[in-house]
């Protein structure tokens, strides 16, 4: 071959590559499609036919480092539970507090007596896993705990809650429940508007799914319940290697042949971060903690199992498509940009394919989730409207109709774009994605000036939440390969939930 074939089969070559790059933005779309298309599955494929009414002797483990102004009411709402007083205990693991925790627990002593007790660590802040283990060596010296309650202190478990999710324990090859934890601030906020969103998004709605798939990703960590016989083949003890305590509890119960079932009619309402700095530092340690469940599992990952369904094929691609969220983004954005370049026949023909797939599909989810739990999306339009913010509706936008950008909105104002500047708008579309998880650093880096109270916000809503949670994964990225020092950043809270 001369030298002008090399230069075609080396382009050809290079096209495709960079189409595969495009390839990878669709991953996290299809993942995204096929989760939810699972949903409606649920009504036919569940647990419920196993499960009656069963009320074990049930021992909460509630991890407490100074929190006084919650403990009270948390104590007070789990007496009043919809369950037999007589089979409940509650044991407040105070790590060491340093506000007026051991008053307020002796007052609920005296208050309840028989019911709760006060567990003080001398040595606190090594982190939950070691105040729970603190507690549960305590309960399982001697044989009265049937069931255990893994809670947060500042949580609020709605009154039948708890007895939906005993009722699957009557199926002796369940290890574990998990409840919907649902954003219950009472003063919201736009970000726990989003929050809200987020988790129908990956709780009633992702979780169902993966009822039906028949593996569990990850245990709520203020509302899972185990069996004593799982607690018990669990070694007495949580993980305390890693910082995501919870999955690996959820994958060391099923790797050894128990189900882990999500109770969506169980809903426990939880005070979020109201602050993009408090949410960054709580989702970097939870992207950072999904770090090491990835290496930790490597040998299950895609190797189909007897046992468990960990190692399904479906399963492995909906948690690599979440974990690598970031990675695709930016992959598919250098896709485009190059094929652009390139000046490729092909560069339009994918971008409106992968936008308009990613449109449909996220209209289809957020159809779905508004279903799920009207009473967090319906006072959340807004928040559902522009959670992958207001530029990316643009760019779909585009992706449907392709001189919307270009000639149809500057021809409302009498203005025709020239050819260099129509092919610099082009580009910055097509690479749009990995720059909007810049303008999510940039609103945390403004949050705390003279400014942030009004720009944060504008900034979330036009990059959108959804990329704000891929910056804090980029993120994680970075701290693992400069070995960053994982430490467990307690999220503050204050009482803000609407009992």
């Amino acid at each position: 071959m001369n030298a002008q074939d090399w230069a075609v089969v080396f382009q050809r070559a290079l096209e495709v590559i960079l189409l595969l790059f495009v390839a990878t933005g669709a991953v996290p779309v299809l993942s995204g499609l096929y989760s939810f298309l699972a949903i409606p599955f649920h009504s036919v494929i569940n647990h419920y036919s196993k499960a009656k009414p069963y009320f074990p002797r049930v021992s909460i483990v509630l991890p407490a480092w100074n929190e006084a102004p919650v403990l009270s009411h948390s104590i007070d709402r789990l007496m009043a539970l919809e369950y037999p007083i007589e089979s409940l205990r509650i044991y407040v693991v105070d790590d060491a507090s340093t506000d007026n925790t051991p008053e307020v627990m002796a007052a609920k002593m005296a208050q309840y007596p028989g019911n709760v007790f006060h567990l003080r660590r001398d040595k606190g802040g090594e982190g939950k896993a070691f105040t729970l283990n603190h507690g549960i060596r305590e309960i399982l010296k001697d044989d009265w705990m049937q069931a255990l309650l893994i809670m947060d202190a500042d949580v609020i478990y709605l009154p039948d809650s708890l007895r939906k999710m005993t009722r699957h324990l009557a199926d002796p090859k369940v290890g574990a429940v998990s409840a919907y934890i649902r954003e219950g601030s009472a003063d919201k906020s736009y970000l726990t508007r989003f929050i809200g969103l987020e988790y129908v998004l990956s709780q009633p709605a992702a979780r169902r799914a993966q009822n039906v798939l028949g593996a569990q990703a990850c245990l709520a960590g203020g509302a899972q319940l185990h069996s004593r016989e799982n607690l018990i083949a669990l070694g007495g003890q949580i993980d305390t290697s890693t910082l995501a305590e919870d999955t690996i509890t959820t994958f060391e119960t099923q790797l050894r042949g128990r189900e882990v079932v999500f109770e969506p009619l169980a809903i426990v309402l939880s005070e979020e971060p109201d602050s993009i700095d408090a949410l960054w530092k709580q989702r970097l340690r939870w992207a950072r903690g999904n770090v090491t469940v990835t290496a930790k599992y490597k040998h299950i990952w895609f190797r189909p199992s007897k046992v468990h369904k960990l190692g399904t094929i479906s399963f492995g691609f909906v948690w690599f498509s979440l974990w690598l969220l970031p990675v695709a983004m930016v992959l598919s954005s250098i896709g485009l940009l190059g094929l652009l370049l390139m000046h490729s026949a092909l560069a339009v023909i994918v971008f409106r394919s992968l936008w308009i797939t990613a449109a449909c599909t996220f209209a289809f989810t957020l159809a779905i989730s508004a279903q799920l739990d009207g009473s967090i999306t319906r006072p959340a339009w807004r928040e559902v409207l522009t959670f992958p913010g207001i530029i990316s509706m643009i760019v779909m936008l585009t992706a449907f109709f392709p001189k919307l950008v270009e000639v149809q909105i500057p021809g409302l104002f009498g203005a025709t774009l020239s050819p260099s500047t129509e092919f610099i708008l082009t580009i910055c579309i097509y690479i749009w994605i990995p720059f909007s998880m810049v303008g999510a650093w940039l609103a945390r880096k403004v949050e705390k000036s003279g400014v942030g109270r009004f720009l944060t916000p504008t900034l979330i809503y036009l990059v959108g939440y959804g990329s704000l949670l891929c910056a804090i994964t980029f993120d994680s990225y970075i701290k693992e390969l400069r070995h960053a020092e994982a430490k467990w950043d307690k999220t503050e809270k204050i009482g803000r939930i609407a009992a």
